[in-house]
């Protein structure tokens, strides 16, 4: 099978490394995040068009930094180092490296010098955006510049013969004003990618992936209703049809109505659907937990022990599929480089080190816009596609604070209103996911001529594309002000709902 050509990004731990990976895919061409000391032999069998070296918040001079061998300049396909990147280039190839006198951070402009490879049909001067604390202060041998700014002599550079270009500014981000001409330039022109990477493509690759590793054996999925779920289910169930064996679990920490929701809109699908209603035993682990991830993790290990038991009933299971994306690989570990841990997701972080099921994750490698792209291919309903992102751990990190039936009530009454309402407000479709929150402290209000002691609503809504950063959604006042009303006259045990206004980075979308 012939595979997808591919750029490798080394990661030394930039918090814009995935928005690299995302403006590679935009155009149409695979890549692959992996860390900075990654073994070079691992990258032989692919086919490999380039490398980028990502930014990161080290210094070359900080004991132990990220360093990668220099073989990598030997593969025979062309580099870019972007930031960090650039300043690991020069270190390697003999340049200099000097430590500014302050970090800069924020937008510059950048003269062009010379208008070829990276910067063709870019502008004379342009907006780009800096983040970095050292800068290049005498050229390798062998290397030119292509561009500068009033304080960086050396904002872009080209070692034309080894193919080896570096960047001290992001390209990635939107704030650099012509980065997707140079990244376009980097893929296209430097690169010589086909741009030949189609949702089209990654199905007929996957489905001959999925036949080849499954062979005769069957397959137990979890089907949640959910769109990572789903879509994995249509693709694996047009991989291997009846070796497929969805289960549904439910754990009691799912939305008001939704078991039900769920058997009903697969009945109509040629699936093989298993409901198993596991809510007493998933409650009776959680109870008295509030460590977030302490429950992540009791989940994901009665959520395993369901499914290995009722794959023992099926007999003869030899894999467990589920829905993971990019972005819970990248969020839950480390181990794609030395960016930090954020938080482990139920679809990775809660596995048990020993399972009898072997694992298959046929989306893992998608962001969640690639896969709604990607359910539209398989022709899943709209109504299962534009559904806003659920937790694996569903309303287990929407409570902070212990699980309990009275708690879980609440959320529920409460979120069904606040989605209720997005919908009636022609607002659901705008925005990219929305939940409330029952935060654990109680206020004081008055109903009537009574003083209450309550709980505490937050609803949260955020716009985004991915899920890797997001903003706040701007609801129209008097939207949240008809969901506060409806939520505190018709919930029992509500005396006051706010309004999240975080963005993804610093907070991050859900609350636990």
């Amino acid at each position: 099978m012939k595979q997808d050509q591919t750029i490798i990004i080394l990661d030394f731990g930039s918090q814009y490394t995935q928005l690299i990976a995302r403006r590679i895919r935009e155009n149409r061409v695979f890549c692959e995040i992996v860390p900075y000391n990654q073994p070079i032999r691992t990258f032989r069998g692919k086919n490999l068009k380039g490398l980028v070296l990502s930014g990161g918040p080290s210094s070359v001079f900080d004991p132990g930094a990220p360093f990668c061998g220099k073989e990598i300049f030997e593969l025979g396909v062309p580099v870019l180092g972007i930031c960090y990147g650039l300043q690991l280039i020069g270190k390697l190839f003999d340049g200099e490296v000097e430590r500014s006198q302050k970090r800069e951070y924020g937008k510059a402009i950048i003269n062009i010098d010379r208008h070829e490879d990276l910067f063709l049909g870019v502008k004379d001067k342009t907006v780009v955006w800096m983040s970095h604390g050292d800068h290049l202060s005498k050229l390798p041998v062998g290397f030119e510049v292509l561009a500068h700014t009033e304080n960086i002599a050396y904002a872009g550079i080209r070692n034309r013969e080894k193919r080896v270009f570096g960047l001290q500014f992001h390209p990635e981000v939107v704030h650099t004003e012509e980065g997707k001409n140079i990244l376009h330039n980097f893929l296209f022109r430097i690169c010589q990618c086909e741009g030949s990477w189609t949702t089209e493509s990654f199905i007929d690759g996957t489905i001959g992936r999925l036949k080849e590793q499954v062979k005769d054996g069957k397959v137990v999925l979890g089907l949640s209703g959910g769109v990572d779920s789903s879509v994995c289910a249509v693709l694996l169930n047009k991989a291997i049809g009846k070796q497929l064996h969805c289960i549904f679990v439910d754990n009691g920490l799912l939305r008001k109505n939704e078991a039900l929701e769920v058997v009903r809109a697969f009945k109509d699908f040629d699936l093989n659907l298993i409901p198993v209603d596991a809510s007493e035993r998933f409650l009776i682990g959680l109870k008295g937990v509030i460590d977030p991830e302490e429950k992540r993790k009791i989940i994901g290990r009665v959520f395993i022990q369901v499914f290995e038991e009722e794959a023992e009933k099926i007999k003869d299971v030899e894999f467990l599929a589920q829905g993971t994306l990019y972005p819970d690989v990248i969020e839950s570990t480390s181990f794609k480089g030395p960016s930090a841990t954020i938080k482990s997701h139920h679809n990775v972080g809660g596995l048990p080190q020993e399972m009898n099921l072997k694992l298959i994750e046929p989306l893992r490698e998608l962001f969640k816009d690639e896969v709604r792209e990607l359910g539209r291919k398989l022709n899943l309903p709209e109504v299962i596609i534009g559904r806003h992102p659920f937790p694996g751990p569903g309303l287990a990190v929407r409570i902070l604070g212990e699980i309990t039936p009275e708690r879980l009530s609440v959320l529920r009454e409460a979120d069904d209103i606040y989605i209720s309402e997005l919908k009636s407000a022609d607002l659901y479709h705008q925005i990219w996911q929305a939940f409330c929150v029952l935060l654990p402290v109680q206020s004081v209000g008055v109903m009537g001529d009574e003083r209450t002691y309550e709980n505490v609503i937050a609803l949260r809504a955020v716009t985004s594309v991915d899920g890797m950063t997001a903003d706040w959604a701007r609801i129209p006042s008097e939207v949240l002000g008809r969901i506060s009303n409806l939520i505190i006259n018709s919930v029992k045990g509500v005396n006051r709902v706010v309004y999240d206004i975080s963005s993804k980075p610093p907070a991050t979308i859900e609350w636990e």
